[in-house]
């Protein structure tokens, strides 16, 4: 690990690196310390003036990766130091930042839900993104799930006076028999000085992908992947000038992404490839007619207010939203332990469903006083879950190898959840000289987490196959959460170029409160399971989980020179471990410290003539305490190995061009378990015409057989068959691609 960790900073330190952009007028827009952000803060604030470690992806920047042939987080795997590389299926579980969880937003809307479906970037199509910002490390300032990071996607806003269109299109291909995905986006705006407004739209539809062999991967039947998936992101906007000091946006978003019943994961006839575990029996095969397919499905509502220099020259935001969310999981296996003796379960199949609401409002004040500047407010939401699991007919699932799946029943998967947030916050900078700003802050976070009555899972799919006709409840009831977050920063600026800082932020997380309760111990008599024991909300409450980290950080940017530069060190440590059982899949906390400590960082140089050289950087350790060996590397089933990126490329007016590697490390854990790294090229680049730009990808040019982070780990989850979990990475991709704004 020492020798990787060398090599990739040597890497680092001969190739300079950036998240630059593909053209030199968007790299000084993108990399400028001027630039104003919202994530860090909660107020609009220039990066030369926060104390912590911020990453902006522009729109440029990212629509060439997702043009040449990227998935959104593959790209913000390869464009975030900090956050681990994604892999090309729909979950993005234990995708973390720093090694911890991060809350991911849309226009300051969160995606995380206490139920983690790990579906938040199953949410938006890049063609409707302006910008993504991103805040690294444990943060105070917005509360819950913010242990690792922040990232929020900034939607494209209505900006023409005038009737605008942008239409894009795009092909990507292996060159295999049914596997050419296409693209179309189009989006208008138009308006005048007080009202615009902008509507965009965008179709994908996937067929097949290839590993570097030839063969087809493997359908993810468990967390879902994209083969076969069709989707669509409708977004709406309107931005109103009700006067010179008062803005009014609304924003409207409908996305829904489904796997086609076109083609599944066959286990042979009678199941006999996942019984007998021969995996030559199991193969992606056309006839595939389910009931419940994988599918997200959200409607999303936001609704701003800004209004400046009111009750004493403060700047108000007030925001108000709503999210529901529908997520439906593949025919799999359940997960079903082994049940106890005189009951015989038929091998079946099922899906799991789960559907969230969302409500909430922020308000936020800002307030510059002569050297000081004061933001404060109050956010409040409420959310509410429930999820089932249909179970389908034996007979029909096994007649087809579990192609074709029929409904039987729905039984309750999870205790719905009721989950109500209340905060207040007050962030204050002291400008104490005009290099030196000292900040500090506070947030008290309210939460109650409402848990109703529940017959245990197991239960209802033994009484569902004839054992036992009625069961006892395990008891909901409610845990109630008060939580004081801290933050602290020293922020020095050496030059206008150089800035360093020291801070101290705390974060924290409510453990996933329907996968830790609902569950004990039956005993079946007469007919009626009767409930022994059971772990409970009311009995047993679950401790949350606190994050405090310490950050010591650097960022140079000078335009004229074409440097950037930013870096920092970080240790973070929580007094809790989550624990998840892979057989039940349910969690626990153990009472041992865990901890990450490493280096995240960029740095990179744009020559004047056009080249362009750079990588970036995430070396870090995970860790447990243990009670008889101390400090040990934690389950590879949260943590991801250390990572580099490096790139090459040239800029011109005309067209640009660059060359990138990626590199996962090899991780192991304290049981042994291993992750083996990994190293990818791609190449992309694009040619600009008189009227509309043509962009062009090859992914994995050296056709790389790997298997992906995910796919390592669903086999450390579910086990064999390996074949059913072991996804491989995509083989050699070509992408071309055709934009025009008219």
């Amino acid at each position: 690990m020492k020798k990787q960790y060398a090599l990739s900073i040597a890497i680092l330190a001969t190739a300079a690196a950036t998240l630059s952009a593909q053209t030199q007028q968007d790299s000084i827009k993108t990399n400028t310390i001027s630039e104003v952000i919202m994530v860090s803060s909660r107020s609009p604030k220039q990066i030369s003036d926060i104390p912590g470690t911020v990453w902006v992806i522009s729109d440029q920047e990212l629509q060439t990766q997702i043009r040449g042939g990227a998935g959104l987080k593959e790209v913000l795997g390869n464009m975030i130091p900090g956050f681990d590389f994604g892999n090309q299926g729909r979950t993005n579980y234990a995708q973390n930042m720093r090694g911890r969880n991060v809350l991911v937003m849309i226009n300051g809307i969160s995606l995380n839900s206490t139920r983690a479906t790990s579906r938040q970037f199953d949410a938006i199509d890049p063609f409707n993104i302006a910008r993504i910002e991103v805040l690294s490390g444990a943060s105070s300032i917005y509360g819950g799930d913010s242990t690792g990071g922040i990232i929020n996607i900034i939607t494209k806003k209505p900006i023409s006076n005038k009737l605008a269109f942008e239409t894009s299109v795009g092909l990507k291909s292996g060159f295999h028999k049914d596997d050419l995905d296409k693209r179309i986006a189009q989006s208008i705006e138009g308006g005048n000085d007080k009202v615009k407004f902008r509507l965009g739209a965008a179709f994908t539809q996937n067929e097949g992908a290839f590993d570097a062999k030839g063969d087809q991967i493997i359908t993810d039947i468990k967390q879902a992947d994209f083969q076969y998936n069709r989707s669509i992101d409708l977004l709406g906007g309107i931005s109103a000038k009700l006067s010179p000091d008062q803005d009014l946006n609304v924003d409207l978003q409908y996305y829904n992404s489904k796997v086609r019943n076109k083609k599944w994961l066959s286990f042979g006839q009678n199941f006999v490839g996942f019984t007998t575990k021969n995996p030559d029996l199991i193969n992606v095969l056309d006839g595939a007619d389910s009931d419940i397919v994988p599918r997200t499905e959200r409607f999303m509502a936001n609704i701003q207010y800004n209004i400046r220099n009111v009750l004493g020259g403060q700047n108000i935001l007030v925001q108000a939203f709503g999210r529901r969310e529908e997520v439906d999981f593949g025919a799999s296996f359940a997960e079903v332990p082994k049940p106890p003796a005189g009951i015989t379960l038929p091998v079946f199949l099922s899906s799991a469903r789960g559907n969230t609401n969302v409500y909430g409002a922020k308000l936020v004040l800002n307030k510059k006083w002569k050297s000081f500047n004061f933001t404060y407010g109050i956010d409040g939401d409420f959310e509410s879950f429930n999820g089932d699991q249909a179970i389908f007919n034996p007979q029909k699932s096994a007649e087809s190898g579990g192609l074709v799946n029929q409904t039987d029943t729905f039984v309750g998967r999870y205790p719905d959840t009721k989950t109500s947030t209340l905060s207040g916050f007050v962030q204050a900078d002291w400008n104490i000289t005009n290099q030196l700003t000292l900040s500090g802050g506070v947030r008290q976070q309210f939460i109650n987490v409402k848990l109703d009555d529940f017959v245990g899972f197991k239960e209802q799919v033994y009484m569902n196959f004839g054992y036992g006709n009625s069961a006892d409840v395990v008891k909901g009831g409610k845990n109630n959460y008060d939580v004081t977050l801290l933050n602290a920063s020293l922020l020095y600026k050496i030059t206008p170029y150089w800035q360093t800082w020291l801070n101290f932020s705390q974060g924290f997380a409510v453990p996933d409160a329907a996968k830790s309760y609902g569950f004990g111990k039956y005993q079946l008599d007469n007919n009626r399971w009767n409930l022994l024991n059971s772990i409970n909300i009311a009995e047993q409450p679950l401790s949350g989980i606190k994050t405090n980290q310490m950050e010591v950080g650097f960022r140079h940017n000078n335009n004229s020179e074409g440097l950037y530069a930013q870096g920092s060190f970080f240790y973070a440590l929580s007094n809790k471990t989550l624990k998840i059982d892979n057989a039940a899949f349910t969690i626990s906390l153990l009472d041992q410290k865990l901890r990450n400590y490493g280096f995240e960082g960029a740095i990179g140089y744009k020559f004047a003539q056009g080249l362009e050289l750079g990588g970036n950087v995430l070396l870090m350790e995970s860790e447990t305490e243990t009670v008889d060996k101390g400090w040990q590397n934690q389950s590879v089933y949260t943590t991801n190995p250390s990572k580099f990126m490096v790139f090459t490329g040239w800029n011109a007016k005309k067209f640009s061009l660059r060359l990138q590697m990626q590199n996962s490390m090899n991780y192991t854990d304290l049981a042994d378990m291993k992750i083996t790294g990994y190293t990818l090229f791609d190449f992309i680049g694009d040619v600009k015409l008189n009227k509309g730009t043509i962009n062009f990808g090859v992914q994995n040019i050296f056709n790389k057989q790997y298997t992906s982070i995910w796919g390592q780990r669903s086999v450390f989850f579910y086990g064999a068959p390996q074949k059913a979990f072991a996804y491989q990475g995509r083989g050699t991709t070509f992408s071309v691609g055709y934009t025009i704004n008219y």
